[in-house]
């Protein structure tokens, strides 16, 4: 998969997660907006992890440099 499909993927998860926690968690308006907002920021987290090793993959800082001996 490619980085916008991966992105909307990430994106959909969050969705999912966050009506999760809206509908099954009803504890009041405090907690679910301290759940909402945990689940938000694991989601973007996970995803800045990802997008981050992804295009280090893409685009290395270092290039190896090959010997003529070897």
């Amino acid at each position: 998969m490619g980085f916008w499909m991966t992105t909307v993927v990430f994106f959909l998860v969050g969705l999912v997660a966050s009506f999760s926690v809206r509908v099954c968690c009803n504890r009041g308006p405090s907690t679910n907006l301290f759940h909402l907002t945990l689940i938000i920021t694991a989601t973007v987290c996970c995803w800045m992890m990802w997008a981050i090793v992804y295009l280090a993959q893409l685009k290395p800082l270092i290039v190896p440099i090959l010997s003529e001996g070897e």
